[in-house]
C-alpha cells in the first residue's frame, strides 16, 4: 500500500512538473493575450478588447523585435549604410513602442514583456549564425520583410478597429513604417548589386 501511494505521488509530481514545463513554453504574446481575454471575459467588450489585445500585443513584439535587431545592426553591420538602416529603425521603433505602451495602459490592454518566441528565434538567428557581408544582407532581408508584415497589420487596424484609439494609432505609425521599408528595400538592392 505504502509503494502504491509513493508511486501515486511520484506520478502526481512528474505530471505537475510537465505542466510547469509547458507553461513556460508558452510565448509571452499568447501569455498576454490570455491575460486581456480573462480580464474581459464575459463582458460586453469581450470581442472588441480580444481584438485590440491580438493588435496590440503583436505590434509590442514586432516593435520590441525591431528595437533589438536595429541595435544589433549598429554593433555587427560591416557596411556603415546598414548601420544607419539599424539606428534609424531602432529610435524610430522604441518611440512608437512608448506610444504603444501609453495606448495599452489607457485601454487596460496587458503587453508581452518580451518579444514573441518567432522574433527571439529570428534575432538569435541573426545574432548567431551570420557575419560581415552575410549579416548585412540578411539584417536588411529581416527588416524589409518585418515591415511588409508590419504594413500589412497596421492597415488592417487602421481600416477595422472598432476603437478609434486603435484606428488612429496604427494610422499614425504607418507613414513611419512605409518610410523605414522603402529605405531597407532601397538598401536591399545597393547590397545585391555587390
Amino acid at each position: 500500500m505504502k509503494k502504491l501511494a509513493s508511486t501515486g505521488f511520484i506520478a502526481c509530481a512528474l505530471l505537475a512538473g510537465m505542466a510547469a514545463c509547458d507553461s513556460q513554453k508558452t510565448d509571452s504574446v499568447e501569455q498576454a493575450q490570455e491575460t486581456n481575454e480573462q480580464k474581459f471575459e464575459e463582458s460586453e467588450m469581450e470581442e472588441r478588447k480580444a481584438d485590440q489585445s491580438e493588435f496590440l500585443t503583436k505590434a509590442a513584439s514586432s516593435g520590441m523585435f525591431e528595437v533589438e535587431a536595429g541595435k544589433l545592426a549598429q554593433k555587427q553591420a560591416q557596411n556603415a549604410e546598414v548601420k544607419n538602416l539599424g539606428q534609424t529603425i531602432a529610435s524610430g521603433h522604441e518611440k512608437a513602442n512608448s506610444d504603444l505602451k501609453s495606448l495599452a495602459s489607457q485601454l487596460n490592454i496587458t503587453l508581452p514583456d518580451s518579444m514573441s518566441q518567432e522574433h527571439m528565434d529570428k534575432l538569435k538567428e541573426l545574432q548567431e549564425k551570420k557575419k560581415g557581408a552575410e549579416f548585412d544582407k540578411a539584417y536588411v532581408d529581416m527588416i524589409v520583410s518585418a515591415h511588409e508584415s508590419d504594413i500589412d497589420m497596421f492597415e488592417n487596424a487602421s481600416e477595422n478597429m472598432q476603437a478609434q484609439e486603435v484606428k488612429s494609432f496604427a494610422s499614425n505609425k504607418l507613414p513611419a513604417l512605409r518610410e523605414h521599408l522603402d529605405q531597407a528595400k532601397q538598401l536591399k538592392e545597393k547590397l545585391n548589386k555587390q
